[in-house]
């Protein structure tokens, strides 16, 4: 081995010692308005195997999501987290909404929501509360965009703050 890469390895040797490889906890929404269907329009991007962990640890339900084995019953489990970590308020009342569905791209899962019979100007701000996978991991930052009615504002929600709000 030359000098040159011996002093090269000496100097670089500490910088991997106290390199670790850092998880992030991140999903992000989107929330939009569709006039012609008067309804708000939802997606919410997460991690797979963040989602996973959360479905064993909550409903000890191992959906093996994403793959050839997936569980008959996973967009079941997936709808019911959901329901229980994501209200949208609707003038501070909370609106019902239909879980449409959801497909993976690469190691996301991206899922649908839509509250329907929304007519906007009857209305005065709209709220969302998410919470996924907050009990899971200390860490999560759910990022919250609104783009509605030529007005646009993100949120970025976690445990503690877990509301973003959007006056109409």
């Amino acid at each position: 081995m030359s000098t040159f890469k011996k002093t090269l390895l000496i100097l670089l040797l500490p910088l991997f010692a106290f390199t670790t490889l850092h998880k992030f906890y991140l999903s992000v929404t989107n929330v939009g308005y569709s006039e012609k269907d008067e309804a708000l329009q939802i997606t919410s991007r997460v991690f797979i195997d963040d989602f996973e962990a959360a479905l064993l640890a909550r409903y000890d339900f191992k959906g093996e999501l994403a793959t050839e084995k997936e569980a008959a019953l996973a967009d079941e489990y997936i709808e019911k987290y959901i329901r229980a970590k994501f209200v949208i308020y609707i003038d501070e009342k909370a609106a019902e909404f239909d879980f449409i569905g959801k497909r993976y791209e690469d190691d996301l899962m991206i899922c649908y929501i839509e509250v329907p019979n929304v007519l906007l100007s009857d209305h005065k701000s709209i709220t969302i509360q998410n919470e996924i996978l907050t009990d899971m991991y200390d860490e999560q930052q759910n990022v919250v965009h609104f783009k509605i009615n030529g007005k646009k504002k993100s949120f970025v929600l976690i445990r503690e703050n877990n509301k973003g709000m959007l006056n109409l």
